[in-house]
């Protein structure tokens, strides 16, 4: 029987989920998840409908895959499974931005949109990916308000944990997080398929790292100091990432929002450890609606500050 792929399956996209959600209030902002049940594989995109929203891009760790790499606005941005080839999805969303402006082909009227994906393929054997199609569903089904939580959109077959050995990975996938201080909004969204593990505040490794001979999670340092002192060498396995979207909509400038993105993504080798790997292809995307044209309680340091203990919960909302 021929590998499943997505030349050779009847693709349904599925739009609609039961389980934990994020629910928050964000003017300015809408989030579609689609998935294909044949992968599993999916896409997140969020979409800034108000018009073109302020955008910086960190790329970090040696493996990324990214479209819309350098652009300073963006209208959506794309999270998706299928590695490479998951970038078709972010193509479907512009493809679709395209049909609700009656196919308007102005300097002006290109759609603007990113796109980063993981490498979701090591817990399925098959070819299904990402397409054209599903991420078109998953603008056509964007709302307002609510981020589903855990194995949903991009983080379908997301995993974690896999630094001695993919079979110590536990299943990961999307986590999200939210607060306002004072005018300002600021929210956290994360897919994790990390090499690395997820670790609490207490330091204790929640997912990942898994021993199932003993039932016990492998703490970082002490495993890489006895594998090495042992002879051992640790040989992580390809194909992992970290994709992060931080959104506010303080009005930031250029070099604020770039820094702002840097701050934040920094943090969060507190959560996923390690992180920045040579196996990983971490991106985060610090994006601005600039609704809130000023706030005296913020400056971007305070503001990174929050967003980073945000980067943190979301990151355990995925193991929660």
């Amino acid at each position: 029987m021929p590998r499943l792929t997505n030349d050779n399956a009847q693709l349904v996209p599925r739009t609609s989920f039961d389980g934990p959600e994020l629910r928050f209030d964000f003017p300015g902002l809408e989030i579609g998840v689609a998935e294909y049940d044949e992968g599993p594989t999916g896409c997140t995109v969020f979409h800034f409908p108000g018009g073109p929203a302020a955008c910086s891009i960190d790329i970090r760790g040696g493996s990324p895959a990214v479209s819309g790499a350098g652009i300073e606005l963006v209208e959506a941005v794309c999270f998706a499974g299928g590695s490479l080839y998951g970038l078709e999805a972010a193509a479907g969303v512009a493809a679709e931005l395209l049909a609700r402006r009656e196919y308007r082909t102005g300097w002006l009227q290109i759609p603007l949109v990113a796109g980063a994906i993981i490498f979701d393929w090591g817990p399925r054997d098959n070819a299904v990916y990402p397409d054209k199609e599903l991420g078109r569903a998953a603008l056509r089904s964007a709302a307002a308000g609510s981020f589903p939580l855990g194995r949903r959109g991009a983080g379908r077959s997301a995993t974690a944990g896999k630094l001695f050995a993919y079979d110590e990975s536990e299943p990961a996938g999307q986590g999200g997080a939210f607060r306002r201080i004072g005018a300002t909004g600021v929210a956290v969204f994360t897919v994790v398929n990390a090499i690395g593990a997820i670790v609490d505040r207490d330091g204790n490794v929640v997912l990942g790292h898994f021993d199932a001979g003993s039932s016990t999670r492998r703490a970082l340092v002490p495993t890489v100091e006895e594998r090495l002192a042992a002879g051992r060498p640790v040989r992580p396995p390809p194909g992992n990432t970290t994709l992060t979207l931080l959104v506010t909509d303080l009005g930031l400038d250029a070099r604020e929002l770039r820094t702002l993105g840097r701050q934040v993504h920094a943090s969060m080798a507190r959560a996923i450890q390690p992180f920045h790997a040579l196996e990983d292809g971490d991106v985060l995307f610090a994006v601005s609606t600039g609704a809130v044209e000023g706030d005296p309680l913020l400056d971007t340091t305070a503001l990174g500050v929050v967003a980073s203990e945000l980067a943190w919960d979301a990151v355990l909302s995925v193991a929660s």
